[in-house]
């Protein structure tokens, strides 16, 4: 019987299959209870063009202390890849959301990239 993390990445899996059959740029995404991570990975899949996460020194010093497993971290944390991608010429990609429900901080870090400008 397959645990909880293992579900995760099975449903995860299935989505990288299919974002590979597409031949575009993928915005992965991974949470953890503290921390919200976004990278936006080439073609390929083998690259990491541009990335943001809460771990970053810039947007500790924004969140001002507080924690970064939030809406409010999340939604930096989409407007600040959405920049960084747009900067580096990406404008379109597909959401790989990693398995995880697509509600929350996940939904809440999607439609902060889609408002910055990026096309998914």
């Amino acid at each position: 019987m397959l645990d909880k993390n293992d579900q995760r990445l099975r449903r995860a899996r299935q989505t990288r299959l299919k974002i590979r059959e597409l031949r575009v740029g993928r915005l992965a995404i991974h949470r953890t209870n503290l921390h919200i991570y976004a990278s936006v990975f080439d073609e390929a899949g083998e690259q990491v063009l541009v990335s943001a996460s809460t771990v970053e020194k810039e947007v500790r010093e924004q969140l001002a202390g507080k924690s970064g497993g939030n809406l409010d971290a999340a939604k930096l944390i989409g407007e600040r890849v959405a920049r960084k991608a747009l900067a580096a010429g990406i404008s379109q990609v597909a959401f790989d959301r990693g398995g995880f429900r697509y509600h929350g901080r996940v939904k809440a870090l999607a439609d902060a990239a889609r408002e910055a400008g990026l096309k998914f």
